[in-house]
């Protein structure tokens, strides 16, 4: 790939935080990691970060691979169930959590010589549809969909053994949540964050509940109400929600108010479909609906006092520019 192929511009932004006089800077560019064209992916769906130079990514077909950030594949999952996005997960002893093509949910041990059922699913009626393991709590939690569309999605959460904790299902006042959980995370706040949509020629939401299941908001797009079509989704350090909508990533804040947009001119990127937050490099990881994976790169403002955590996206480079590009 060329330069300009690899950088992608986006607005300068500047926004002030309800509560905290800290502006998060948005700059310039950043720019493409690598391509996963010669591995047949046409959308990089998902994303789980295992260390700062190694992710899982998988499509929405039946492609799932282990890679690295010079592009090469490590291991590839041959199990997994397709048509599904947000389906696996990495836990903190670096094991991979997915969901298998039988609907069971696995986890492969760090050294990928051993793959064990976790979660079988026995309940006909329920079908989990994404994944997310807690590193607050060590739980898992899981976005459900109901097979004959008789009631709507759930999210289950699941101990470290597997044991089932809690189901949320329904609003203050008894009405469905979810439609079809599509992907699901946590925010630094115990909130459960879930990208819902039930059909893409349909709008979907951000819904966010409390750790103990209480309906807290759900995001609708911006203004509200315009007719927000969902994918990936992650938090970061200071408890921002990012979704991506096939055009542009939203940024909201803890409470769902909309803060700005990133990525909004990405054509020659592919525009965002995934996107996963690593707390430790303070890398945002972005899957395209073409074939390419990119990264921002977070880091301290030195003009912002240090005891309010003021964090600005900074100009992304490639991590390892000596690596090859994937072509």
């Amino acid at each position: 790939m060329t330069d300009s192929e690899n950088e992608i511009q986006i607005t300068e932004t500047e926004i002030p935080q309800e509560g905290n006089d800290c502006l998060l800077k948005i700059v310039s560019s950043f720019e493409i990691i690598y391509s996963l064209v010669k591995y047949d992916f046409v959308v990089v769906s998902h994303i789980s970060c295992v260390a700062s130079d190694q992710v899982w990514v998988s499509d929405d077909d039946s492609n799932f691979i282990l890679t690295n950030t010079t592009g090469d594949v490590l291991h590839r999952v041959e199990d997994s169930c397709s048509g599904l996005y947000g389906l696996h997960t990495v836990n903190s002893e670096g094991e991979l959590i997915y969901i298998d093509e039988n609907y069971n949910i696995n986890k492969m041990s760090k050294d990928l010589k051993t793959t064990t059922t976790f979660i079988e699913t026995t309940d006909s009626r329920w079908e989990p549809r994404c994944v997310y393991w807690s590193p607050s709590t060590g739980d898992l939690l899981v976005g459900m969909s109901n097979r004959n569309y008789r009631e709507t999605g759930n999210v289950s959460r699941y101990n470290q053994s597997g044991q089932l904790l809690q189901s949320i299902q329904h609003d203050n006042t008894g009405l469905g949540l979810y439609s079809r959980p599509r992907y699901i995370t946590e925010n630094t706040n115990g909130d459960v964050v879930v990208s819902d949509h039930d059909d893409y020629s349909l709008p979907g939401a951000v819904v966010v509940t409390e750790r103990g299941g209480r309906h807290r908001f759900s995001y609708t797009g911006h203004p509200s109400g315009s007719g927000l079509k969902p994918r990936g989704i992650c938090t970061d350090a200071l408890s921002h929600i990012l979704v991506c909508d096939h055009v542009k990533v939203h940024m909201l804040n803890k409470d769902g108010q909309f803060l700005t947009y990133l990525l909004t001119d990405s054509r020659d990127f592919g525009g965002p479909c995934s996107l996963r937050y690593d707390v430790f490099t303070e890398h945002l990881w972005v899957g395209s609906h073409s074939d390419k994976v990119a990264v921002y790169k977070y880091k301290d403002d030195p003009e912002v006092s240090t005891d309010k955590q003021a964090r600005q996206i900074d100009e992304a480079t490639c991590m390892f520019s000596s690596g090859p590009a994937m072509e």
